[in-house]
Order: structure tokens, then sequence, then C-alpha cells
């Protein structure tokens, strides 16, 4: 019974396995024999509740129409909860990264994060936050547009009411903001700008930017990397739970130049920076981070050019990403 679907649709193969579900390829009869995902979500625990992820990732879904959300097709109930069916998605930017044969070029990169920016911006419009922005999280369909998926751990977030308390034990640890990681349960949504700054800045340099095995050596890579936190502009780490349970030496920091391949623009690492710094709200928002900092800071000057590079392609690849996110992609909330 668990193999059980419609019989518009036609199971083709299992894809994979995750923690909520079993995802399976199967093509739609009833479309055109159009190929479709289908993720079967058990929506009961072992002790017989109803998972909340389950209802979490259904809302999300039905109330998002964007071009870099992932698209909720059909749904359909069966006996061991309910099938969600989407647009079938051929890679992830996961895999992406790791096609050795392949490699993502800049306009690529580039492209991914605008749109990953806007799908963000999205999200937050409609007061959601996704939690658990990873490159296996973001898929690309054939025509090489991303879409932001698994919407298990999303929340709805109340930016007016700041003492709300959330769960601390979501995000992928190699993408998990530093107060999360420091035991913050009133965050918002610059989690996932954070998680965003290092999914390009693993895109930039083809390794994770902070791979620790464990949490507090994954707090360790950050505190060398960005310094010890400065109580100046983050007073209120100091609060945290965590925060004087575990001590570092001190650490200076590292130049954002030292850590990137030498080719990467100014514009690029003040990205990275923007996303990738303490203070949550000094984060840049998605709005901010996919024009000002992207657009504005490097392409009026020029700037961020490599050396020898002809000025003309790098405006040719900002006006490629402007258009991205101004030229009919950008999704406004519903």
């Amino acid at each position: 019974m668990d193999d059980y679907m419609p019989p518009r649709y036609q199971m083709l193969g299992r894809i994979g396995e995750g923690v909520h579900g079993v995802v399976v390829k199967a093509r739609d009869l009833s479309n055109d024999d159009k190929i479709v995902a289908i993720k079967k979500l058990t929506l009961r625990t072992k002790h017989g509740w109803i998972a909340p992820c389950a209802i979490r990732e259904i809302k999300v879904l039905q109330n998002s129409q964007c071009e870099n959300i992932l698209s909720l097709l059909d749904m359909y109930p069966d006996l061991s909860g309910m099938s969600l069916v989407f647009e079938y998605m051929p890679h992830t930017l996961y895999s992406r990264m790791k096609d050795e044969e392949h490699p993502l070029s800049r306009g690529e990169t580039r492209r991914f994060m605008a749109m990953l920016l806007n799908g963000l911006q999205y999200l937050h419009g409609l007061r959601i936050m996704h939690r658990d922005i990873k490159p296996a999280n973001l898929l690309i369909d054939s025509k090489d547009v991303l879409k932001i998926a698994d919407f298990g751990l999303a929340r709805l977030f109340n930016d007016q009411d700041p003492t709300k308390v959330y769960s601390p034990q979501v995000a992928t640890r190699w993408y998990r903001a530093p107060e999360i990681l420091w035991g913050c349960q009133t965050y918002g949504p610059s989690i996932d700008l954070w998680a965003a700054g290092c999914v390009f800045a693993e895109m930039l340099r083809g390794v994770p930017l902070f791979s620790g095995a464990t949490d507090i050596e994954q707090l360790a890579l950050v505190v060398r990397t960005l310094g010890t936190p400065n109580l100046k502009d983050w007073p209120e780490v100091r609060s945290l739970p965590d925060y004087n349970k575990i001590r570092f030496p001190n650490a200076k920091g590292e130049r954002w130049e030292d850590i990137f391949p030498s080719c990467t623009t100014k514009c690029e690492i003040g990205l990275v920076d923007g996303l990738v710094r303490y203070n949550p709200s000094r984060r840049l928002t998605a709005e901010e981070g996919g024009f000002e900092s992207f657009i504005n800071h490097g392409v009026a000057t020029g700037d961020h050019r490599r050396a020898n590079e002809p000025e003309k392609d790098y405006h040719q690849e900002e006006s490629v990403y402007l258009a991205l996110l101004h030229g009919g992609r950008v999704c406004s909330p519903i």
C-alpha cells in the first residue's frame, strides 16, 4: 500500500529517501506524460501523533506561488499519510557543485544566488522562515532555474514579537547561524540569510565555508574565521544560553580575500560579508543582498573587476543578474 498512487500516475522508480518521506519518480498520464516527483509523507509519528513537519510543508507549499519555490502540482491521501506531487527537478545545487566535468561558471553562480535570494525574499514576505537552507534543498530544473524545496522545518515568524520562542534544533550544522549554535531560541529570518551566505561562499570556493563535525567544532571554525565576537557590535551575544559555557581562544579572524580564490570579485566578497556576520540585525535582508550589495556595490564603480579582464564582460554578467531580479522573475507575496 506504500506504493499506492492514483491511476493517472505511473511509477518509474525511487529517487531517494529522507527523514520525512520517500520520493519517487512518476509519469503523469493525464498531463501529456509529464515527468513528476512524488513525495510520500507520513502524517503520523511512531507514537500516533500528527507529524508537525508534514503539516508545515503542505501549508507552505499550498500558499507559495513563486518561480524560485518548488511548485506543488497535486496531492492525494494514502493509508500511511499524504503524497505530494511536484514538478520533476533533475538536479540539486549540491549535485551541480560536485560535477567535476561541468563545474559552475561565474555566471551560473551569480544567477543561482540571485534566484536563492529572490525565493527567500518571497518567503520572508509571507513571514515564513525556511530554517534548512543548504545545497541539497535547492533544486534545479532542466532550464537551470533554482527552486527552494523541503519545507519540513519551515515556521511562520512574527517580526513584531521578538520574544517568540523557536526550537534551536534546526538547520544543517554547516549552514547553522551562530546564534542558534549558542542556543538562541528567539531568532528570526536572518538565519536563512546566514545559510544563504554560506551556500554562496561554497559555490565560489568549491568547498564548504564551515564544515564542523560537531556543534562545538562548527563554532570554533566560525570564530577562527570571523574572529571573537565584538561585544560592541553584538552585545546580545552575552545573553545567549550557551555563550558562557563554551570558551574559545581569542581570534582576530581571517581576511575574506585570503579565503576565496584570487578571481573572486569585491562585490562577491562583499555579499558574503554582508550575510555571514555575527549580529543577526546587521545581516543583509534577501532584498538588500539581491540588489544593493550585488548590483550597486561594485558595478557602478567597476572596482570589482579582475585584473586584465575586459570591463564589458562583467557588466554583461551583472546585467543578467539584474534582469533575473527585476525582469519578470521577482515574485510578489500573494
